[in-house]
């Protein structure tokens, strides 16, 4: 981020002001050093219970220097350079993440799991999520991209750009945006979504509405209900963990991927029926001193 930030040699009270940071130090399993964080940060629901100290993109200073975090860990995904530069006045450490692409969400993992004094934890969690993230790659690299509409926002319409984490989240997933944008929140019109035609409308961070819910106001809604997606129900909303940069992320990349392309996990669910028809059939013969042929093949 080109500034120069002075790590205390010992972190012991940490504020977090972005959700995904929250969710970052509990996945390390620092939670007890997490003396405050915003009201935003709702992920694991125990976060919920610590001090809240604002809104991220305008906290309370005076309240964040009343909890004496040695530091404070801040995201260009959603806070300022100003509450930063603020704080530095204080005399309060920011540190800040920057990621930008998936990979980039697990180095930032490792690089606070280092600034904390966790590096072992860091790698055993990036380990974790890189081996999730290579099985759904590892499922999804032979089939054909789908283009889809990710719905930020409907009222105006907000989409994503091609250079956010989240577009990359797409390929991960074997999908792409139908928006080709530098700026990273483009706004565009439902007629330009009408000439795209994208194959899937995915929503995501839109609280308790499911896919469902979206599809039927959707289909109440003029222009949307003829888009094609619309028409045969290609909606889905995978979660407000898709809108952050944090552990969380890769769950809403398992779960797209398994939406946009549901033959290519046919074979694993197929399979795990297989076994459990197999297991439920093996008990009667067991009880009965028999092995049927299926179990012994």
């Amino acid at each position: 981020m080109g500034r120069r930030v002075t790590i205390p040699a010992e972190i012991r009270r940490i504020v977090t002001l972005s959700p995904d940071l929250t969710e970052t130090v509990y996945a390390l399993g620092l939670d007890e050093r997490l003396v405050g964080n915003t009201s935003e940060c709702d992920r694991p629901a125990a976060a919920k219970s610590k001090p809240h100290v604002g809104e991220p993109q305008n906290p309370s200073l005076e309240a964040i220097a009343t909890l004496r975090p040695d530091m404070v860990l801040a995201s260009t995904s959603i806070n300022r350079l100003e509450t930063a530069m603020a704080l530095e006045r204080l005399g309060i450490p920011v540190y800040t993440s920057d990621p930008e692409t998936v990979v980039g969400m697990l180095d930032s993992v490792k690089h606070v799991a280092e600034l904390l004094g966790a590096s072992k934890q860091g790698e055993a969690v990036t380990a974790r999520l890189e081996e999730r993230l290579s099985a759904v790659r590892a499922r999804v690299v032979d089939t054909p991209m789908v283009h889809v509409l990710f719905v930020v926002w409907t009222d105006p319409l907000i989409t994503i750009g091609q250079n956010t984490f989240l577009a990359d989240a797409l390929h991960w997933a074997g999908a792409e945006s139908v928006v080709v944008s530098r700026q990273k929140w483009p706004q565009l019109s439902i007629e330009e979504v009408v000439r795209l035609q994208p194959e899937y409308l995915v929503f995501a961070g839109h609280g308790e509405e499911t896919a469902a819910t979206e599809l039927a106001d959707l289909r109440a809604r003029a222009v949307w209900k003829d888009l094609a997606a619309v028409r045969a129900g290609r909606v889905v909303d995978i979660g407000e963990e898709a809108v952050r940069p944090s552990p969380g992320l890769v769950d809403a990349i398992e779960e797209l991927a398994r939406e946009l392309h549901p033959e290519a996990f046919a074979e694993k669910t197929e399979t795990r029926n297989l076994k459990m028809e197999i297991r439920l059939a093996r008990g009667p013969m067991l009880e009965s001193g028999k092995e049927c042929s299926a179990c012994v093949r």
